[in-house]
């Protein structure tokens, strides 16, 4: 490996590899993309858990989880940050990178695994690129053993027929919350991108490919499609951060009233259910409802975000209160 160059393993078909790839194409952070291949699985397989992407540094260790890489690669390199500067909008775009890498994957999910159509075309491209099976590589075998494996989890994720209508109603949502905002140089807090635009990037990068997803995206939100596969490479982007009150409004507020609304109820009821010992968390939302067994991971989530809101100055959260209260962020944030 070339002396200060990383190595970023992934896939194509993996939201979180997309989003790390492009986030260090825009800060301009010399790597070299590769896909899994069974030996570079192996050579990771120490890490826990084993998830895509991998990122190699130039030292030759291997680190993951995409968001304490992006913060660790602000730290070992300046400039073209994906961190807003002001702390209030630093935290909302905290929250909304948490809202992408945690619930719009669950419609990502059931959109792949649903149709017989999205399983066929997504399983024979990221079967091969996931190594995860040991039948040879690219060969029938190894595509359907990982379509197999991928719809078996469906359950566990979430991806169920009672869950179905609240699952296609957040994306239609999300992109209705995209959708009159976006622009060839309009991110969410500027017009530079963030981490948090890095992450919703990596999700509505898959389902402006996969194609019951897209079909909705082009008939719904064609903007935002165009949006997306402009911010694939945006390394000629320069921009600057929005004043706080015009960061806080727009596009963020419509993905933070998605928040307060969807995402921080589930992930409550999630706290509730695991702190009570149940199998299972129920919830309403927009009318629709939603099951799940309780995760421990999502329990952090909720405390992370928490203790980050507790950590802001009285300043900070007072710049916050009227958007977070507007949007029903504030009474999980703060309670």
């Amino acid at each position: 490996m070339s002396e200060g160059r990383y190595r970023l393993i992934g896939s194509t078909a993996s939201p979180y590899a997309l989003k790390l790839r492009a986030l260090m194409r825009y800060r301009r952070i010399p790597f070299d993309w590769l896909i899994m291949t069974k030996a570079l699985r192996a050579a990771t397989a120490h890490l826990r858990p084993m998830l895509i992407p991998v990122l190699q540094y130039p030292d030759g260790t291997y680190r993951g989880e995409t968001t304490t890489l992006a913060y660790d690669l602000e730290a070992r390199h300046k400039g073209r940050s994906v961190i807003p500067e002001d702390k209030a909008v630093a935290f909302v775009c905290d929250l909304l990178e948490d809202v992408a890498d945690e619930w719009a994957v669950k419609a990502l999910f059931l959109y792949r695994w649903w149709d017989p159509e999205d399983q066929a075309y997504v399983s024979r491209w990221a079967g091969e690129e996931w190594s995860t099976s040991e039948a040879e590589t690219g060969s029938a075998l190894e595509i359907e053993e990982f379509r197999q494996r991928q719809i078996s989890r469906m359950v566990i994720l979430g991806a169920t027929e009672e869950n179905k209508p609240l699952l296609e109603e957040s994306y239609r949502r999300i992109l209705s919350a995209f959708e009159p905002h976006v622009g060839m140089s309009r991110y969410l807090f500027g017009s530079r991108p963030s981490l948090a635009d890095f992450a919703w990037f990596g999700q509505l990068s898959e389902m402006a490919t996969d194609p019951t997803p897209m079909r909705i995206m082009r008939k719904l939100a064609p903007f935002t499609d165009h949006w997306v596969r402009r911010l694939d490479d945006a390394s000629g982007v320069e921009g600057e951060w929005y004043p706080r009150e015009q960061a806080l409004g727009g596009m963020a507020e419509a993905l933070l009233k998605i928040a307060g609304e969807l995402y921080l109820p589930f992930l409550a009821a999630n706290e509730q259910a695991f702190a009570k010992g149940l199998d299972r968390l129920e919830l309403k939302v927009w009318g629709l409802p939603y099951a799940l067994a309780p995760f421990k991971y999502q329990v952090k989530c909720l405390q992370q975000l928490r203790e980050k809101f507790a950590a802001l100055g009285v300043e900070d959260r007072a710049a916050l209160c009227p958007v977070l209260e507007r949007t029903g962020c504030w009474a999980h944030l703060a309670g």
